[in-house]
């Protein structure tokens, strides 16, 4: 590879989604983009259904095919309130905290081609399957669409990583 054509980052996007693993992972970005100095866009993807809505579609489905994502608004609020703070405690720019109601796949990816970023950051939970087990499932997807490079941030401590939803429902 031809070092000399590498440039700094000049937009890192970075996925949030209210699990222990989030604050590392903003962390690592707004790391990136504070020596980079490049703009900070924070998403968070959520799904809209109420509990109600959620139980209904896990009873019809026979299961919960959306498992780990943000539920609600007011999940999606509080996880990027507390991206915000922790990409402030070091030192970042954020030029975009956005919170879309989308599958987090393609809410990373249309940020990323948007905000024509050269990096997105992710988190990537323990899975089931052996490849899920390397990246994580949003992971595994981003991988195969992006167009930019990834960082993938592992947590410290292998197991769940629980994801906050809506207490009101």
């Amino acid at each position: 590879m031809n070092m000399t054509n590498m440039t700094d980052y000049r937009v890192v996007v970075v996925g949030t989604d209210g699990s222990s693993l989030a604050g590392p992972t903003v962390a690592r970005a707004a790391w990136l983009a504070r020596n980079d100095d490049a703009d900070l866009v924070i998403v968070c993807a959520y799904s809209g259904l109420s509990r109600r809505a959620e139980a209904k579609n896990v009873a019809t489905t026979g299961g919960d095919m959306r498992a780990g994502e943000v539920l609600g608004r007011a999940a999606a609020t509080e996880a990027l309130t507390r991206a915000v703070a922790v990409a402030a405690e070091q030192g970042a720019t954020v030029t975009a905290a956005l919170m879309v109601e989308s599958d987090p796949a393609n809410a990373l990816i249309e940020t990323v081609r948007d905000r024509k970023a050269e990096v997105l950051v992710l988190g990537a939970r323990s899975d089931v399957s052996f490849t899920e087990r390397l990246l994580g499932t949003l992971a595994s997807e981003i991988v195969d669409r992006a167009f930019c490079d990834i960082l993938i941030v592992r947590p410290n401590q292998p197991g769940e990583i629980p994801v906050p939803e809506d207490a009101a429902g």
